[in-house]
């Protein structure tokens, strides 16, 4: 495991070429940046992230949140081809509502463990207002144990 995020041998265009699949397609998830210690994502505030009353569903925010935390392990553990990483708990606490624009989360390591890692994710608006606060745990395991 490197500890660093940005040590991982990929770039963002890789990044969003992983990321253009499945749940983080549909919502228009991006990567935007990275760095040794963040993996900064964004996702739009339209019809396809809006609950009913017209504001941000919280659920998008979280999708959002588990995306940037899970893909951030993936790149911390890449230097071993046979570790798998799956999420397998996310909360977040609500604080701003958003009707428009893009929001951005940035995910940041609380603790990098050889099985388990920690994250917080703190997603702004775009007049960087914090919306979300989310905390991610991310299982880690191999090929043969994973998730078991």
């Amino acid at each position: 495991m490197n500890k660093y995020i940005s040590l991982a041998p990929v770039s963002l265009v890789q990044l969003n070429h992983q990321v253009q699949r499945g749940i983080d397609k549909v919502l228009g998830i991006r990567i935007t940046a990275l760095g040794p210690d963040f993996l900064c994502g964004e996702m739009p505030v339209d019809e396809r992230t809006h609950q009913p009353f017209g504001v941000l569903h919280g659920g998008a925010s979280i999708v959002l949140a588990e995306s940037l935390g899970s893909l951030a392990s993936y790149l911390v553990v890449s230097d071993n081809p046979k570790a798998r990483v799956a999420g397998i708990e996310v909360s977040g606490s609500h604080v701003r509502s958003v009707r428009s624009g893009l929001v951005t989360g940035v995910a940041r390591p609380v603790k990098l463990g050889r099985s388990l890692h920690f994250w917080r994710i703190d997603i702004q608006d775009q007049d960087h207002n914090l919306c979300c606060s989310a905390r991610l745990t991310v299982k880690v395991g191999g090929s043969r144990d994973y998730l078991d």
